[in-house]
Parts: C-alpha cells; structure tokens; sequence
C-alpha cells in the first residue's frame, strides 16, 4: 500500500510539472442549445435553449490539447401543443482536440452531466407544472469543431450524443446540438 502510494505522489508531481510547463488557455464561452429527446414513439420538437461557462485548454504539443470545461447547460424537448420538458445540467465535458491548422481544430470527448432542474409544463395553464423523473445523471459523447477568429476569440459547434437515459420507459436520451462563441484570456 505504501508502494503504491508513493508511486502515485510521483507520478501527480510529473504530470503536474509537465502541465505547468505546456501552453494553458482558461476562457468562457456561451451559445444555443437546440435539443431533443431521442427514443421513444412520441412525436418531439426541438427546444431551444443556451449553455454558459468556462473552460482550461491544456496544449499538449502543437496539434492536441485536452479541454475540460464545466457548463450550465439548457436541454430537453417539446411534445407537439401539449407540453415543454426542460432539463437544465451542470456538464462537464472533456474534450481532446486535434488542430488541423492553426485556427481550426476538431473535437471529441466524453461529457458528465448532472441534473440541476426538471420540469413539465403543460400547454393547459389549468395544469400546474410538475417534475419530470428525469435521471439526475447523463453521459454523453461529444464531437464538433472550433474556429479561431483571433488568439482570443473563437467559434464551436458541437453535437451532443447521449448514452445513458433520461428517462426510462421508453428509453429516452438526449441529443443536443450546440453552438458558441467563446474567449480565451
């Protein structure tokens, strides 16, 4: 136990020298939402909705860097003139980036998500708003593309893919496809 221990404290101060020595990017960024539920037989509509938040880019060399972020994120879906299901999330992707040139880059990564708010509403004001059980936890794969109109100032657009589901029974999982405009400091 001890062994392992001691070779786990190295290994963190390596890593975390090596970082500190790369190229480190910390931004914000915000944009749309257009989301919906996959799954399921029912006729869906996309929601619109935003995300916000800040990310750390991690240059790994000239081409790759990994980009965690953490975002407040907007989702869910509408069932044609009955009713709007809004899921909000805390996510918190993790993207590994590959730049094809120096202002363009492709994405892809996994994304941890947790439930912040659930909520029905009913097209029937008569009907109060209710909770819609969904999943507190969603893991998704992301994939997208970012444009750097300048060393600060860049454009995304990402698809999200879920995995896990919403809501069981049918199995619906989200599907959220994003674009943001963003600023790295």
């Amino acid at each position: 136990m001890k062994k392992i221990l001691l070779v786990s404290i190295i290994v963190i101060l390596g890593l975390s020298n090596s970082i500190i020595a790369q190229n480190v990017n910390f931004g914000l960024k915000t944009g749309l939402n257009i989301s919906n539920f996959t799954g399921g037989d029912a006729d869906r509509n996309n929601l619109l909705g935003f995300h916000i938040g800040g990310f750390t880019e991690f240059k790994l060399n000239e081409k790759i860097s990994l980009q965690p972020e953490l975002l407040y994120s907007t989702q869910g879906s509408e069932v044609e003139n009955l009713t709007k299901i809004k899921v909000d999330y805390l996510a918190i992707p993790l993207m590994v980036k590959y730049y094809v040139s120096e202002k363009f880059s492709i994405e892809i990564g996994p994304q941890a998500s947790f439930l912040v708010n659930d909520k029905v509403e009913f097209n029937d004001s008569s009907i109060p708003d209710a909770d819609s059980d969904a999943s507190s936890f969603d893991f998704g794969l992301n994939s997208g593309i970012e444009y750097n109109f300048t060393s600060n100032l860049f454009a995304q657009a990402r698809y999200n893919y879920g995995i896990t589901t919403v809501v069981e029974n049918p199995d619906i999982k989200n599907s959220v496809f994003q674009i943001s405009l963003g600023y790295k400091f």
